[in-house]
């Protein structure tokens, strides 16, 4: 993990020319994982194994990090959301935090440079409190992150979550925060009839208990006109990253059947974990 967070800080810089020399320092760290077929893509994890490097793809509002959280605690490693780190940043006062304002409200992917300096940052702080292993939640969105985080460290799995773009703008549209104690919900129903074969999708809304309800919020990037933008942007930008993790055998598709209830226990059975009652306590 110290080879990865001095890497990532370096490459907060204009030259990109040193990371095959860091790739050497972090391989013995994190060298367990075999190549991962993404066809018939069937991984084995063990659930003790709390040095699992994965990623979570997937357009704006797809639940990354609703799942990536939950398997954070189930397995026991950190969810790192550059997207989290984008928001604290945001609440934050100084230049960073203007510059970040004005991309966010445009609906523009935030620079490398910004993304990898956030994320450099929480790295060193998780290494301080002893953590090892990571689900990281969007990164990387570009190709060129996609292969910075490579020359510094084995990713062993990324999960590309997928709904269709009518369902990604409903939820996103849908998306409430408790201004009081931070926690995210969902007013949005949605009903959508599947097309071209694919099956109907149905999602309840997640809502706030009676004390948060008069304390929601939207956020501010949340508007139809910036929801289509950032998927437009997503589609892209992002979707290359898609075909890099493909062709090096380490992507699972994964197409959401619903909402969290139908969606948990078959994305459990995809990765084969079992679903202990315990860690499904922790992770609600």
């Amino acid at each position: 993990m110290a080879a990865m967070i001095r890497a990532f800080r370096s490459s907060s810089s204009s030259t990109l020319t040193n990371y095959f020399i860091w790739r050497s320092l972090s391989t013995a760290a994190s060298s367990s994982a075999a190549p991962l077929k993404s066809e018939s893509f069937s991984p084995f994890i063990d659930t003790k194994d709390k040095n699992v490097q994965w990623v979570f793809l997937g357009c704006p509002g797809v639940g990354k990090g609703t799942f990536a959280s939950r398997l954070s605690a189930q397995l026991g490693v950190p969810h790192i959301a550059t997207g989290d780190l984008v928001r604290e940043e945001l609440s934050a006062s100084g230049p960073l935090s203007k510059q970040l304002t004005e991309i966010v409200n445009q609906g523009k992917l935030v620079s490398d440079e910004i993304i990898i300096s956030l994320l450099s940052k929480r790295l060193e702080t998780g290494e301080a409190k002893g953590e090892s292993g990571f689900i990281l939640d969007g990164f990387p969105r570009t190709v060129r992150q996609a292969e910075i985080l490579d020359d510094v460290t084995d990713i062993d799995l990324v999960v590309n979550l997928k709904l269709p773009e009518k369902v990604l703008v409903e939820k996103c549209l849908g998306r409430r925060i408790c201004s009081q104690c931070g926690k995210n919900f969902n007013v949005a129903y949605i009903n959508v009839k599947g097309e071209n074969g694919n099956p109907d999708i149905s999602m309840d809304p997640l809502l706030p208990p009676p004390q948060c309800v008069s304390k929601l919020i939207t956020r501010s990037d949340d508007t139809e006109a910036i929801v289509s933008e950032r998927l437009r942007v997503y589609y892209e930008k992002s979707q290359p990253v898609e075909d890099f993790y493909r062709s090096q055998g380490k992507l699972m598709e994964f197409n959401l059947p619903g909402g969290l209830q139908e969606s948990w226990p078959k994305l459990l059975e995809a990765l084969n974990l079992d679903e202990n009652e315990d860690e499904q306590s922790a992770a609600v």
